[in-house]
C-alpha cells in the first residue's frame, strides 16, 4: 500500500503507521486490492489528508464508509468525482446548502474544492470492497482515523466538527465543544435527513463561528 500523505499528517500519525494494527491492516488492505475490485483507488486512499494539511484544517466532516460502486469514491466523504452522478446523500447535503445560504447546485459532486479551503472530508473507514457496504470496518481504520480526529481536537482551536448521524457523532464524542463547534444533526441520507438534517443551517452555522474567530469562512 503506497502511503501517499501530506508530511504535516505524516508526522502526526507516523505512531500509528508504526503500531501492530496498522501492520495487520495494510497486509488486509493489499489482500484486498489483489483479489478484487476495492475503492478508492489504492493512490487516492489518503486523499483526504493530501488535499487537506494539518494546519489548514478549520472544518472536519466525518463520514462513514467511502462509496462502493464504479467512479464514485476518490477518498473524501461525501464527494463523487467530475461527471459522475451526485448520491442522493450529496444531492442533499446540495439542497440544505441552497435553503441555508442561497447558493445554487454545483455543476458536479466533486468536493475538493472545500478540501482546498481547508475542509477535512474523512471517512471512518478509508476503504471498501466494491458493492459491499461496510466491509471493510472493523480492521483498524476506525482506530487510524480516531487518532487524526484527537490530534486536531487536541492541538488545534476553534475548528467546526460536523457530525450527521448517529455513527459520526459516537466517533466525534470526546471532541471538547467549549475548545470547538460541534454541530450535530441528522445523517443527509434519504432515510433520515427528513427528520433533521434539512434546516440545520450547518453551513451558515460553522462559517459565522469562523469569521468570529477570525478565520476565513468556507465558499460552500
Amino acid at each position: 500500500m503506497d502511503v501517499r500523505i501530506d508530511p504535516s499528517w505524516k508526522t502526526r500519525l507516523q505512531e500509528e503507521f508504526d503500531k501492530p494494527y496498522f501492520t495487520l491492516l495494510t497486509d488486509f488492505v493489499r489482500k484486498e486490492y489483489r483479489a478484487g475490485t476495492v475503492y478508492p483507488p489504492a493512490p487516492l486512499i489518503f486523499n483526504a489528508f493530501d488535499s487537506c494539511p494539518f494546519d489548514r484544517v478549520k472544518v472536519v466532516i466525518l463520514g462513514q464508509d467511502p462509496y462502493h460502486e464504479p467512479g464514485q469514491a476518490h477518498g473524501l466523504c461525501f464527494s463523487v468525482a467530475g461527471g459522475v452522478q451526485p448520491p442522493p446523500s450529496l444531492v442533499n447535503i446540495f439542497k440544505e446548502i441552497h435553503d441555508d445560504l442561497g447558493k445554487p447546485f454545483p455543476p458536479n459532486g466533486d468536493l475538493s474544492r472545500w478540501a482546498r479551503q481547508g475542509v477535512l472530508l474523512l471517512n471512518a473507514t478509508l476503504t471498501v470492497r466494491a458493492h459491499q457496504a461496510g466491509s471493510h470496518q472493523n480492521h483498524g481504520w476506525e482506530e487510524f482515523t480516531d487518532a487524526a480526529v484527537r490530534h486536531l481536537a487536541l492541538e488545534r482551536e476553534h475548528l467546526v466538527f460536523i457530525l450527521w448521524g448517529a455513527y459520526a457523532q459516537r466517533k466525534g464524542a470526546f471532541i471538547d465543544g467549549k475548545r470547538h463547534l460541534v454541530l450535530k444533526s441528522p445523517h443527509p441520507s434519504p432515510l433520515s435527513a427528513s427528520r433533521g438534517f434539512f434546516g440545520n443551517h450547518h453551513f451558515s452555522r460553522a462559517n459565522a463561528y469562523l469569521a468570529q474567530h477570525g478565520i476565513e469562512p468556507v465558499d460552500w
